[in-house]
């Protein structure tokens, strides 16, 4: 199966319902890398989406967890801090929720549940990658882990494929020296969502960018 790998969703539901036309779950395997959530105006439907996609595409979609849902995790279950969520879009995506009458406890405890990397012998995708500096990279906490890093990346000897550090020219970025790529292209920003299509051995195809959507953002607000 050939990989076809999403950026930060960020709430743009209509921009990744449009950019997952692209996706063919025939012959392709679908990784999002985390942040489906916060900022864009349709969080709530971006997860029920999601956990809609894994339930009928069970061995066709892997779904990652990012640090916007870690910090959503850790608010509903009191174990963050009350402002680090609400401060970054927390509060839009509660409201998102009860305006659209989801259970945002029950989405949370799928997303709970998501890994925090998928890989095979030739890639590997997490939300902020390898870094040279983790002390842990597997640790939900650690500022240089997979969840949070914006550090450089270590070499793998695999293709790794990141987002959470949006590329503000709209375009994903291929690093040579850590043979990685970032395709977290801003779409929150009213950029554009991005997903690469790769062979299973790692060898990039193409890559797919999908403007962001005017439902999706409020332009006034981008931040």
């Amino acid at each position: 199966m050939g990989l076809f790998i999403i950026g930060d969703v960020h709430g743009c539901l209509n921009t990744y319902i449009e950019l997952m036309e692209h996706w063919d779950p025939k012959t392709e395997t679908m990784i999002q890398v985390g942040d489906l959530i916060d900022r864009g105006k349709h969080s709530a439907s971006c997860v029920k989406l999601a956990f809609e996609l894994k339930s009928t595409f069970k061995d066709q979609t892997i779904f990652l967890k990012g640090n916007h849902e870690q910090m959503m995790i850790d608010f509903l279950k009191n174990t963050g801090s009350k402002n680090d969520w609400l401060n970054n879009g927390g509060f839009q995506t509660m409201e998102n929720f009860k305006a659209n009458d989801l259970d945002i406890h029950f989405y949370m405890c799928w997303l709970n549940t998501l890994p925090l990397m998928w890989s095979n012998e030739h890639v590997v995708v997490s939300h902020a990658g390898f870094s040279t500096a983790a002390d842990d990279p597997f640790d939900v906490e650690d500022p240089s882990g997979l969840l949070w890093n914006r550090k450089p990346l270590l070499n793998l000897g695999k293709v790794q494929v990141i987002g959470h550090t949006p590329r503000m020219n709209g375009k994903p970025e291929f690093s040579a020296a850590s043979n990685s790529w970032n395709i977290d292209t801003g779409a929150y920003r009213n950029i554009c969502l991005t997903g690469i299509r790769l062979r299973e051995d790692g060898k990039f195809l193409e890559a797919i960018n999908v403007p962001t959507s005017e439902k999706d953002v409020d332009v006034e607000k981008v931040f």
